[in-house]
């Protein structure tokens, strides 16, 4: 099976017919779920599912956690120069955790659990009994998780 990062092709076409709400006023709730290793999900992804999910307990929650936005949608010139409307979400902790997980899936629960993004981390990342962290990259025009340019 394969985790291939990107942003849905769904999630795309959803924001040009005005489905997904990144604030700030009354925001959907996104959420970011982890996958193992066993996992077939990339930009054909549509919506969240618990197949190879990584299983419910000893630190992980199924359905993952919620996010928080943070930065509303804005925009800035990325290094080229290029105008890129962008919105990024705090960072995902999970404590006392023990599992193993190679990706994730940023998702909007508030409309059907339509996907947004997956999350490759290019290799298995084992936790036990500790914390796990999803570091989001710095939310600017170059970087911010979700980039539109």
């Amino acid at each position: 099976m394969t985790i291939a990062q990107s942003a849905t092709t769904s999630f795309k076409v959803e924001l040009l017919q005005a489905v997904h709400n990144f604030g700030p006023t009354s925001p959907n709730t996104f959420k970011v779920a982890l996958y193992t290793a066993a996992s077939n999900i990339g930009p054909t992804t549509t919506i969240y599912t618990s197949v190879n999910e990584v299983p419910n307990g000893n630190g992980y929650t199924t359905g993952g956690n919620t996010l928080v936005i943070s930065v509303s949608p804005t925009s800035g010139n990325n290094t080229l120069g290029v105008p890129t409307a962008f919105v990024s979400f705090t960072n995902s902790t999970w404590t006392n955790a023990t599992f193993t997980c190679r990706g994730a899936l940023v998702y909007n629960s508030t409309q059907g659990n339509k996907s947004v993004a997956v999350l490759d981390f290019g290799s298995d990342k084992t936790v036990n009994n500790d914390t796990f962290q999803i570091i989001f990259p710095t939310p600017d025009a170059n970087s911010a998780i979700v980039r539109i340019s």
